[in-house]
């Protein structure tokens, strides 16, 4: 059974006391999953240049940022690659009623450096090739991208085969530096960052057909902590723009399949793997 090491409550306490401490008073704290690392600044910049209002952004995977809300990170804004970590701080009385907005679907991704020999447009079935001796997926414990990487695996019956070769990053971006440090050889990794202009020259990808996998609802919350609400509201508008969708989408990022409100459940996910 996996512990947490003591260490971890006493870094995330610093983590939480830094964060407070650089927060400029006219800055709104946005929390964001790793997919968006290359797509939000960009649209940040484009919300900061129309309304004036700065937005200061930390990118992680959703699970350790919902953790770091629930232990007081002084952020307004929660972007998750999981809309149910969203509608569980809403459930908790965190998060402002009715602010809730799901932005986008995402998309998984095979990708492989330029170099490589190894052909993605196989699909999954290349994962077997007896050459592939790592696998980088996003840890499943709180990334939904790893648990994604994870369902897909299961969908085409393949886990059981390759589970020794998956190696684990803390979030999606960590798992692409991976196999872009050729520390793996592949990875199940966000389109939002492989097309995205630091990577798109880098490698080749090859999609990972939805069906294989539950869907990635993404969405963002106002949180009720929030020093800056009615910033926050403004840029929960400026997401649902045509503009914002169409820059999500050339970063790959599907429309969400419902603006608001509830939307069915999604498939059962894979079991999570104990980390290696």
């Amino acid at each position: 059974m996996w512990r947490k090491p003591w260490w971890r409550g006493g870094l995330l306490a610093l983590g939480l006391a830094s964060l407070a401490a650089t927060l400029r008073a006219d800055e709104m704290a946005v929390a964001a999953a790793s997919d968006l690392s290359f797509v939000l600044p960009e649209l940040a910049t484009r919300f900061e240049k129309e309304t004036g209002h700065r937005l200061k952004l930390s990118f992680g995977s959703s699970g350790n940022l919902f953790s770091q809300i629930q232990n007081g990170a002084p952020f307004d804004l929660f972007l998750s690659a999981d809309r149910d970590y969203a509608e569980r701080l809403e459930a908790a009385g965190r998060a402002e009623p009715g602010t809730l907005y799901r932005y986008a679907t995402g998309r998984l991704v095979l990708w492989v450096p330029s170099g490589s020999h190894f052909d993605v447009s196989r699909g999954l079935g290349v994962l077997l090739d007896p050459d592939v001796r790592k696998i980088a997926i996003a840890n499943p414990r709180h990334a939904p991208y790893g648990r994604a990487a994870l369902a897909a695996l299961e969908h085409v019956n393949i886990y059981g085969a390759v589970q020794g070769k998956l190696v684990f990053g803390e979030n999606i971006s960590q798992a692409a530096q991976f196999v872009e440090s050729g520390n793996a050889d592949i990875g199940i990794l966000a389109l939002s960052l492989v097309v995205a202009p630091p990577m798109k020259d880098k490698g080749r990808y090859a999609e990972i057909l939805p069906d294989a996998y539950p869907p990635m609802e993404q969405a963002c919350i106002l949180l009720q902590s929030s020093r800056h609400k009615a910033v926050a509201r403004a840029f929960l508008e400026y997401l649902r723009r045509p503009e914002t969708t169409a820059l999500l989408a050339r970063y790959g990022f599907r429309p969400p399949q419902h603006a608001a409100g509830p939307a069915a459940p999604a498939r059962a996910r894979a079991p999570h793997p104990e980390q290696p």
